[in-house]
């Protein structure tokens, strides 16, 4: 749990440096996913980078089309939902990153990137972590 508590830190340390929210609740699932069940389908990096980029364009393809609402954000986590099943890229949090996207209208250009690097750090330290903890599963089962 400590290298789960590490990385949150790190991405709220970056995000003070960049005055720019980083640490967003699906991260800190996607922490817990990744740290606690290593080696379930959901905690892999494919999911996590994937899952999350796709709850991302479905996000912002909702908040296009229907403008920011509730509706539109439980529209946005089914369609998240339906679209990381059919690309064998299953990651609950990617849902929930679709709807703050939808809620909070965040600027793409500055939020994406930051999701994408966030999730490839969370992907980096789950690897760290269960390489110096010996007896942890390795994490991950499989890269892509």
């Amino acid at each position: 749990m400590s290298a789960a508590t590490a990385v949150l830190l790190a991405l709220v340390a970056i995000g003070a440096v960049l005055h720019e929210p980083v640490l967003i609740p699906p991260l800190a699932a996607s922490a817990a996913l990744v740290h606690a069940a290593p080696t379930l389908p959901l905690a892999q990096p494919r999911s996590v980078v994937v899952g999350h980029l796709l709850g991302a364009a479905v996000g912002y393809a909702a908040l296009a089309a229907a403008g920011s609402s509730a509706w539109a954000a439980a529209v946005a986590a089914g369609a998240t939902l339906a679209l990381t099943t059919l690309a064998r890229t299953p990651h609950a949090a990617g849902c929930a990153t679709a709807v703050v996207i939808v809620l909070q209208t965040p600027e793409a250009a500055r939020f994406v990137p930051l999701l994408f690097g966030s999730t490839v750090l969370l992907v980096l330290t789950g690897y760290a972590g269960s390489r110096i903890r010996r007896t942890s599963p390795r994490y991950p089962a499989y890269w892509w």
